[in-house]
């Protein structure tokens, strides 16, 4: 049959049985015997037969996938380590079931809520995967509007959406105390964009811990995440006045870019300057001096993400889960605070 793919009056023909046996056999409904049930399925395999994904959809009105948009820059996603690890636990999760992940990434918002109407209205999905949340994020209220089924990756943000997250802030208090217990005080966290939610828990975190401790000259700036926006703050940071000893990262990619300017300024790492990153990764492994960095569950977060949607697909209730926490992995990029 070359590459044309098998039908049932193929495989009709390969059994000598009429279309409404075999349409029989495969549906698993009474109406031919269990020794022809089982050769007509024994003949379906070797031509290797599956069934019409839009014929599923009608008798079912299930598209078996999901779908996962990520409004991030392509420049960004291509280098950074979250994304991949957070795929893998997804993919790990709809292994070996029906479903499968549909994913776009888009370069603005409107893309992205466009994505969602196109999908839902062609039926391409059964329930999509949100991250990166903003305030106010005008992708609550659209799958509400549309009964789309969706699960939230990141804190909770009303009773009624499900959600899975992680608790960012207990792992930010814990790197401040760290360093501090390493003499630093001047402590600067390079964050990602302001408008994204974790961005606002985690600084909320960092700034209510940096009065607690007293580290008057601690403070947060911004980047985008990626390694030029990181290399031009880290320079403008260490080269002003007052410059920090201890730098904290809200992504690995952003770390290793820090790392190189240290070494372009000449600074020691960790004699005169500190590093840490967020969500630990091969990068953070393999550079050296190796990153300390807070090993977030990603894979986890991500797999349990799929594990809640496919729940509120079948008609399970809404729960807000919460994974492992993170936790710290000192390695050789952190030290004592130089004297002075």
């Amino acid at each position: 049959m070359g590459a044309k793919r098998p039908t049932i009056s193929d495989i009709a023909k390969a059994a000598g049985v009429s279309t409404g046996a075999v349409s029989y056999a495969l549906n698993n409904r009474p109406g031919v015997s269990e020794p022809t049930r089982r050769r007509i399925m024994d003949i379906a395999d070797r031509l290797g037969w599956v069934p019409s994904s839009a014929a599923r959809s009608l008798s079912d009105g299930r598209a078996n996938a999901i779908g996962l948009v990520v409004d991030r820059p392509a420049r960004v996603i291509g280098v950074e380590p979250y994304f991949m690890q957070l795929i893998s636990g997804i993919q790990g999760a709809l292994a070996g079931g029906p479903t499968s992940l549909l994913l776009q990434v888009t370069d603005n918002a409107a893309a992205e809520l466009a994505a969602y109407r196109r999908w839902w209205g062609e039926r391409r999905v059964d329930g999509v995967l949100l991250v990166d949340l903003v305030q106010n994020d005008p992708r609550v209220e659209l799958v509400q509007e549309l009964r789309l089924p969706a699960v939230v990756l990141g804190e909770p943000v009303a009773p009624e959406v499900p959600c899975v997250w992680t608790d960012d802030e207990t792992a930010v208090i814990e790197v401040l105390e760290y360093l501090v217990a390493l003499g630093h005080r001047r402590i600067v966290r390079v964050a990602g964009p302001t408008r994204f939610v974790h961005t606002q828990t985690r600084s909320r975190a960092f700034t209510t811990a940096v009065a607690r401790l007293g580290l008057g000259e601690a403070r947060v700036v911004h980047a985008d995440y990626s390694d030029e926006a990181a290399a031009r703050v880290t320079r403008r940071v260490l080269t002003g006045g007052s410059p920090p000893t201890a730098l904290v990262f809200d992504n690995d990619v952003m770390a290793v870019s820090a790392l190189g300017v240290a070494h372009e300024l000449g600074l020691s790492v960790p004699d005169q300057l500190s590093l840490v990153a967020w969500d630990d990764s091969a990068l953070c492994r393999l550079v050296r001096p190796a990153l300390s960095a807070v090993r977030r569950p990603i894979a986890e977060r991500g797999a349990a993400a799929v594990r809640l949607l496919l729940d509120v697909i079948g008609g399970g209730p809404v729960e807000q889960v919460k994974t492992s926490d993170p936790e710290l992995v000192p390695r050789s990029s952190t030290g004592q605070a130089p004297a002075g």
